[in-house]
């Protein structure tokens, strides 16, 4: 199977558009059509995942976290990351990696750890806006269906829960074919009237080329006239962390000895609270999610489960909302096996491996 197979797959879960600025996604070592058999899925690329992928015959290793995240200037052995690209290269092991875009879907690396501790009607805690475009496309009436399945067949039009959503409007469209063009339907030199449809779509910032590929390959005129509006409505499903409730309520110091023990976590740092103070809604944001601290007290969350919070951070709400930290890679640590379910459900026959080395580089005295 090539490498390009098994990323586009990924990608079409959590495209590569999704990622933040800072980060470094994608097929970061090798050919995407190189021809693979074997693949190793880690949280990060450390040397000794790379000797498992090497002795285990695994011609690419799939990770969340990016070997890669600045330029490399120099390949002389310097530093970790140099000496193992350099590794990666002289075994032919390949190297991609699904990081902040898979952060940022609901049923990624959040969806993955809210499942395991229970928390049900999540939604996304902080939404993402400026990731939505209107496609407004004319066509005449007798090729509107066509286009407009072809539009929406590709991804466009996907509102919440909803799909294939446009809005549909008749007019009339005026045109004069000039020497040279090839019309569809009027003559060259007149002015021509036709009853048209105005398909109007949502389509997200990262699919925009591939819809518009698709309504161009079926739509009949020689010169189509689409426009490309970009929206600040916030994608429901787009955005950093979740929130959810607990099937019942708890009380907080069993809540965090359930959660210490479903995360196998040597040890939880948490803020202050009411010993009598019970736990219903639960925000997460596996891995580094200081950022989202208020978006979880504005929503009204008893606890704030995520990682790498600092010690003034602790003195925050008063005891209204409990800060947790739960250790980076103990949060993240179920991505592991979401993407090896997400790629044995689609390519049953491929083979395919968890690491088992733990790569969590903290360790408790």
């Amino acid at each position: 199977m090539k490498i390009k197979k098994i990323t586009d797959f990924l990608e079409q879960i959590a495209p590569l558009g999704l990622q933040e600025s800072y980060d470094n996604s994608g097929l970061l070592i090798g050919s995407p059509d190189k021809n693979i058999n074997k693949a190793l899925i880690s949280l990060d690329v450390t040397e000794e995942v790379m000797d498992e992928a090497i002795k285990n015959g695994c011609d690419l290793i799939i990770s969340h976290h990016p070997l890669i995240f600045k330029g490399l200037k120099k390949l002389n052995g310097g530093n970790l990351v140099e000496n193992l690209v350099v590794k990666a290269i002289k075994n032919d092991v390949a190297i991609y990696a699904i990081h902040t875009n898979l952060d940022n879907i609901s049923g990624g690396v959040n969806g993955a750890l809210a499942k395991k501790i229970g928390l049900k009607q999540t939604k996304v805690l902080y939404s993402k806006g400026g990731e939505l475009n209107k496609l407004v496309v004319f066509c005449p009436q007798s090729h509107a269906e066509e286009v407009r399945n072809s539009m929406l067949d590709a991804g466009a039009g996907h509102i919440g829960n909803y799909s294939h959503c446009s809005y549909n409007t008749e007019g009339q469209g005026s045109f004069k074919a000039g020497e040279g063009a090839d019309p569809y339907v009027g003559e060259i030199g007149k002015t021509h009237f036709e009853n048209e449809i105005r398909i109007e779509t949502i389509v997200p910032r990262w699919m925009i080329s591939k819809v518009i590929n698709a309504m161009l390959e079926v739509h009949p005129y020689e010169e189509v006239a689409y426009d490309i509006y970009p929206l600040t409505n916030k994608s429901e499903n787009i955005g950093s962390g979740l929130i959810g409730i607990l099937e019942k309520e708890t009380d907080i110091e069993e809540f965090l000895k359930e959660l210490k023990m479903t995360l196998q976590a040597s040890g939880l740092r948490h803020g202050p609270f009411h010993s009598t103070r019970k736990v219903k809604k639960v925000a997460i944001c596996g891995g580094s999610g200081s950022f989202l601290m208020e978006d979880a007290y504005r929503q009204g969350a008893d606890l704030f489960v995520t990682a790498d919070l600092k010690y003034h951070d602790f003195f925050l709400y008063h005891g209204e909302m409990t800060l947790v930290d739960a250790g980076h890679y103990e949060t993240e640590q179920f991505t592991k096996e979401l993407l090896f379910d997400l790629i044995t459900k689609k390519f049953p026959n491929f083979a395919l491996r968890i690491s088992n080395m733990n790569t969590n580089p903290v360790s408790f005295m």
